[in-house]
């Protein structure tokens, strides 16, 4: 399975950007799909995650503001983030687990004035 994830970039604080990622290869019954971030000298960390059936889960820092999706016939998950803070910069990862997991590439999403 291949990620490919996009719609990083800088933002100012308070506005909004939306990703996407993209699985493709030898799909067949995809789990959950999800982001993790990753800030300078942290460890990479949960963002969103949505199973298949729907359900999702939050990092508490961005209940509220971030809104996960998923369209199961195009195998792609979608991250809305609003209300976007300094300290949401960090890189974006996607990940989908079917059977294992999968990583896509990174993705900078940077919030500064």
């Amino acid at each position: 399975v291949q990620l490919q994830a996009s719609g990083g970039g800088l933002v100012q604080p308070g506005g909004s950007l939306r990703l996407s990622c993209v699985a493709s290869g030898r799909i067949f019954s995809i789990e959950s799909m999800g982001w993790y971030r990753q800030a300078p000298g942290k460890q990479r960390e949960l963002v969103a995650m949505i199973t298949s059936g729907g359900s999702t889960n939050y990092e508490d820092s961005v209940k509220g503001r971030f809104i996960i999706s998923r369209d199961n016939v195009k195998n792609t998950v979608y991250l809305q983030m609003n209300s976007l803070k300094p300290e949401d910069t960090a890189v974006y990862y996607c990940n989908a687990r079917q059977i294992i997991g999968y990583w896509g590439k990174g993705t900078q999403v940077t919030v500064s004035s």
